[in-house]
């Protein structure tokens, strides 16, 4: 039976057109789609389980792209030629899609629900990444899953001074702005980008623009979900709900909960302080009660305690801690801490603490990528790690977590634009959270800056950055800069934003209300530059600027280019020559052919070392010029002349032929020369009989005057027979 397919297509404006279909694959699940734009094509499909495990007060979403390598014509890297574990950008378009999705389903709705997401055809000018979120939107809009409000992702760039959508990967390499939007019909959601120092202003009018680009596919995913005829949404339990418990626990919980969060004090305190209160709540319930209702008093404490420190920001401008809304917690900042490493640098914000450390090599060093929609290299990366006990916790250790290849991602990205472009090393740095009360992100760019900056890396300008919330009640607002974790976790956005003193270079919004107004983005932003100036000062009056050397015990690299011709003598049968340069300089070699030349990178600490590695250079692609002169040492004595080297190449041999030594007819070679002798030489050029190179010492010499008494050549003894 040939199944019945619906679909819808978007039209982007400049001739591009994005379809939507659904009812030809996947139909067991719940809601699938195909999304495709060019030879791109997106599979996405959604599942949710029918019953709820009642212990789950939580939303199971799991959201999972993959590209597939057979998607692009390519066989998969590895020993078992198949798709393994998600690559970093996988990941990172899973966190994209998570973040707006996950706010949308209804807070009562706790069932195992799946999202994934697959590229199942690749187009070299289409990014899949900004399609993701499009195609996860309309499998639940055909499915009967509980989701209240369709979304859409696009990315935005600005070429040319003209904003563009889901630009190529090719035209995004001329853009200043490389944002993803996602957003409802009435609310942005979720803004990540990378920007080349932009204004407040700009960022405002790229989000915009997004915005009415996201209008035009949601409203064709309302046309696909009409035509495809809407599902009636399943109905489930929620939670359990008791109200009388509800009233009992905030009687007794918000008043004390509001005079501990007024007070303003330190994390550990705080939260010795709530638990306290807490175990009073419990204490008025019975063991029988608590048994069959302790989820219910936990659930009620919380609401109760989000509801009165809210509360407390609104009405009083004071926050947990004790700051106003504008104030930035204490800052301290080091450098050069860990005496082995090429860059290293603390930066202690509050409760919060990063130790980044920053590592020089050469591009053999690259982070290589390699995926199914992108294959190239990093010559700069920044690795992000939170261990558990930076929050004072003992957790499994269970390998990268996708937050922490997210947050790292925020940082590498607000710090890649202020690495130069022909800065010759590949830079790693690595993030140590070392204590968390919020914005470890934010802490990473500012410790990464510092280290970079102490590793000699001459950055164009030092970044910070500051992380900024919301508490809203639909009337009052407070924007609250620099949050702590715990401001985060009840408040209703978290703003990121990084930048120089010129502009901004990377953001990431998470926004968990609808409706957010333009102008509460647009104050956050303006206190936001506020708060990024006060830490950039900070920054500054630690290490004002990029030191002018790298350190002593750290690497010093020369690139030297040399024509492509020489490339395999320099590498030497089998390698031997670059292998045997290395060991015995201590260097490390690395030659890249570039446009049928060779870029040698030569990476040491000792000076000594390098340069014979260069003397060595100069000796393999040293061409003498006939008719020039060329100064020689004597390295070998022959009965016929003497084998010279060119002090200019040293391991440049030729034969200076006893002929050639002086114009007196000369009977040994000694009489002349003798070993270790320097003098000048004449290159003559290759001889066209022997077919080797000639050189003269003769020939620079004076030549002696005609002897009118000397009988003719033909009569003389010493004359030639023949």
């Amino acid at each position: 039976m040939i199944p019945k397919v619906t679909q819808e297509s978007i039209d982007l404006g400049d001739g591009r057109i994005i379809t939507i279909e659904t009812g030809k694959l996947a139909k067991q699940a719940d809601g699938s789609v195909v999304v495709r734009l060019g030879d791109c094509m997106l599979l996405a499909t959604a599942v949710s389980a029918r019953t709820s495990n009642p212990a789950v007060d939580f939303l199971p979403l799991t959201v999972d792209y993959r590209e597939k390598f057979a998607a692009a014509g390519r066989f998969p890297g590895g020993f078992f030629k198949r798709e393994a574990r998600p690559s970093d950008s996988e990941v990172l378009t899973m966190r994209l899609v998570d973040r707006v999705l996950r706010p949308l389903f209804p807070d009562d709705y706790h069932a195992e629900t799946q999202v994934m997401i697959q590229l199942m055809s690749h187009d070299e000018n289409v990014m899949p990444d900004a399609l993701a979120g499009l195609a996860a939107s309309a499998a639940l809009a055909v499915s009967d899953i509980p989701f209240y409000n369709l979304i859409s992702e696009v990315r935005v760039a600005r070429i040319d001074g003209k904003f563009v959508i889901n630009p190529s990967r090719k035209d995004l390499e001329k853009s200043d702005i490389d944002m993803m939007i996602g957003a409802s019909l009435d609310s942005v959601a979720m803004v990540e980008g990378e920007m080349k120092e932009i204004s407040e202003a700009e960022m405002v009018e790229a989000i915009k623009f997004a915005h009415e680009a996201i209008k035009v596919q949601i409203h064709a995913q309302l046309r696909l979900q009409e035509a495809f005829g809407k599902k009636e949404t399943r109905t489930y339990e929620g939670e359990k709900e008791n109200e009388e418990i509800y009233k009992k626990v905030k009687a007794a919980a918000y008043d004390k909960i509001y005079a501990i969060a007024k007070v303003g004090s330190a994390k550990h305190e705080r939260s010795a302080a709530f638990a306290e209160v807490k175990e009073e709540v419990k204490a008025l319930f019975t063991e029988e009660e608590l048994a069959a209702e302790g989820d219910l008093v936990s659930k009620y404490f919380y609401k109760t305690n989000k509801e009165a420190v809210r509360n407390v920001i609104l009405e009083l401008g004071t926050r947990l801690d004790g700051r106003k809304t504008t104030e930035i917690r204490p800052i301290w900042c080091e450098t050069d801490y860990l005496p082995s490493v090429h860059g290293s640098s603390l930066f202690t914000r509050g409760e919060t603490q990063a130790l980044a450390t920053v590592t020089l090599g050469t591009s053999r060093e690259a982070n290589q990528i390699d995926s199914p929609s992108e294959q190239g290299e990093e010559k700069f990366y920044l690795h992000y790690n939170f261990p558990p006990f930076s929050t004072g916790e003992a957790k499994p250790l269970r390998g990268t977590s996708r937050r922490e290849v997210g947050h790292g991602n925020l940082a590498q990205r607000a710090l890649t634009n202020m690495i130069p472009a022909d800065c010759p090393y590949t830079i790693r740095v690595v993030s140590e959270v070392l204590e968390s009360n919020g914005s470890s992100s934010m802490a990473t760019v500012c410790a990464g800056t510092m280290a970079l900056m102490d590793a000699g890396v001459q950055m164009v300008k030092p970044v910070s950055g500051i992380a900024m919330g919301l508490i809203t009640d639909g009337q009052k607002f407070a924007v609250l800069s620099d949050i702590l974790g715990d401001e985060d976790h009840l408040g209703d956005m978290d703003f990121k934003v990084t930048g120089t003193s010129k502009g901004i270079t990377a953001c990431q919004m998470d926004i968990k209300i609808e409706g957010l107004r333009y102008d509460i983005m647009e104050q956050a932003l303006g206190q936001a530059r506020e708060g990024r100036m006060h830490i950039l000062g900070k920054i500054t009056e630690t290490i004002a600027a990029p030191r002018t050397e790298v350190k002593a015990h750290a690497p010093k690299i020369i690139t030297r280019t040399i024509p492509g011709a020489y490339i395999g003598a320099l590498i030497g049968p089998g390698g031997k020559v670059i292998q045997e340069l290395q060991k015995a300089t201590g260097t490390t070699i690395v030659i890249n052919e570039v446009d049928e030349q060779g870029v040698v990178e030569i990476l040491g600490t000792n000076p000594d070392g390098i340069a014979a590695v260069l003397a060595k250079i100069d000796s393999i692609i040293f061409k003498p010029v006939v008719g020039e002169s060329y100064e020689v040492k004597v390295i070998k004595m022959l009965d016929f002349g003497a084998v010279v080297e060119y002090t200019a190449a040293p391991g440049n041999e030729v034969l200076l032929h006893v002929s050639e030594l002086a114009w007196e007819r000369t009977e040994n070679v000694t009489d002349v020369v003798n070993m270790g002798d320097v003098f000048q030489v004449k290159y003559l050029g290759v001889d066209p009989k022997t077919r080797k190179e000639k050189v003269s010492r003769k020939a620079l010499l004076p030549r002696p005057p005609r002897d009118e008494n000397r009988p003719p050549r033909e009569d003389r003894k010493d004359a030639p027979k023949g």
